[in-house]
C-alpha cells in the first residue's frame, strides 16, 4: 500500500537504481507520522512533541529527517510562531492516503493551522478512545459517499445542492462507523471548530443555527480566545443553540508547548462537550 519515490542514479553503464544513504526507510513509525501530517494538512514540531510525549528537539529531528527525504516541506511565514510541516506529493504517496492534496501554507492561514495542530494533538492525548480527523478527510469522505457525515447544512446553493459548513476537526468515537450512528447521539462525532477571529454577527449566528439543527453530530465544541468567545456566546443565544454548542478556551486542554512558550498568545485550548 505504501511506496516511496527514490531518485535513480546510473552507474557505469548500468540501469541499477540506488538509494541515497540519507533517504529513510518508510518504516511503520514514519508512515504513521506522514499519515498524521497528511490528514491534518500541516503540523508543528511542538504539536508532535505533545502528541507523543517527547521533547520538541526530538520531534523536530524526526520531522527534519522526513524533510530531507523530500516527504515534508517546511515553512515559517510567521516569525514568532512555530514552523509548519506539510506533506509533499512524494510524502502523500508514502502515507498511502488517497484523495488528499498537499496543504498550502501562507501568512494568512498559518496561525490557524498551528492552533489546529496543537488542538488535534491535545484531543488525541485526552480522548484515546476517539479518533481525530481533519476537515480535509471529512471533505473527501462526504464527497465520495455523497452524504453529510459531520457537516452543518447552511442552505441550498445555486446548483440545487446543499451548502455545507465543515468543522476544522472531528472527534470520532472508535468503532462508530464514521457516520453510521443511529441519530440519538450514540456513536456520533463531535465537531470541533477552532475560531480565532470574529465573524460577521449574521454569518456566525447562521452557522450556530445550522449546528443546532445538525443531527449527524453529537455536539459542537468551539475553541476560541476571550474576545471571540463573547461574539460566539451572543450568536449561540440568538440561535438558541446552547444545548448543542460548548465554547471553551485553548487552556481547557493540557497546555500545548506553543502556549507555554508564549507563541500562541491570543490563541485557544479545549475540551469536549459531555456526551461525546
Amino acid at each position: 500500500m505504501v511506496h516511496a519515490c527514490f531518485p535513480s542514479h546510473s552507474t557505469s553503464g548500468s540501469n541499477v537504481r540506488s538509494t541515497p544513504k540519507s533517504m529513510p526507510e518508510p518504516s511503520p513509525e514514519r508512515v504513521a507520522l506522514m499519515q498524521w501530517t497528511a490528514r491534518m494538512g500541516a503540523v508543528t514540531a511542538e504539536a508532535l512533541a505533545d502528541r507523543e510525549g517527547v521533547t520538541v528537539a526530538s520531534a523536530r529531528a524526526r520531522l527534519g529527517v522526513l524533510k530531507k527525504a523530500g516527504w515534508l516541506s517546511r515553512r515559517r511565514p510567521l516569525s514568532k510562531q512555530p514552523a509548519l510541516y506539510t506533506a509533499t506529493r512524494a510524502g502523500m504517496r508514502v502515507s498511502g492516503l488517497r484523495g488528499l492534496d498537499p496543504c498550502r501554507v501562507s501568512a494568512s492561514n498559518a496561525h490557524h493551522l498551528i492552533v489546529c495542530a496543537a488542538v488535534a494533538a491535545a484531543l488525541e492525548r485526552c480522548y484515546s478512545d476517539h479518533r481525530v480527523l481533519g476537515e480535509r478527510e471529512l471533505r473527501r469522505d462526504e464527497r465520495e459517499r455523497g452524504v453529510q457525515l459531520a457537516s452543518a447544512r447552511l442552505g441550498i446553493g445555486s446548483d440545487g445542492g446543499p451548502v455545507l459548513h465543515r468543522p476544522d476537526l472531528i472527534l470520532w468515537p472508535e468503532g462508530s462507523g464514521d457516520g453510521d450512528g443511529d441519530g440519538d447521539g450514540d456513536g456520533l462525532p463531535v465537531a470541533v471548530e477552532v475560531e480565532l477571529t470574529i465573524k460577521a454577527p449574521r454569518r456566525l449566528t447562521g452557522i450556530c443555527l445550522a449546528w443546532a439543527r445538525c443531527r449527524c453530530v453529537a455536539g459542537v465544541l468551539y475553541i476560541a480566545p476571550p474576545e471571540v468567545q463573547r461574539a460566539l456566546h451572543r450568536a449561540i443565544d440568538q440561535a438558541q443553540a446552547g444545548e448543542r454548542i460548548v465554547v471553551l478556551g485553548l487552556d481547557a486542554l493540557p497546555c500545548p508547548r506553543e502556549v507555554e512558550d508564549g507563541a500562541l498568545q491570543a490563541a485557544p485550548k479545549s475540551t469536549v462537550p459531555s456526551g461525546a
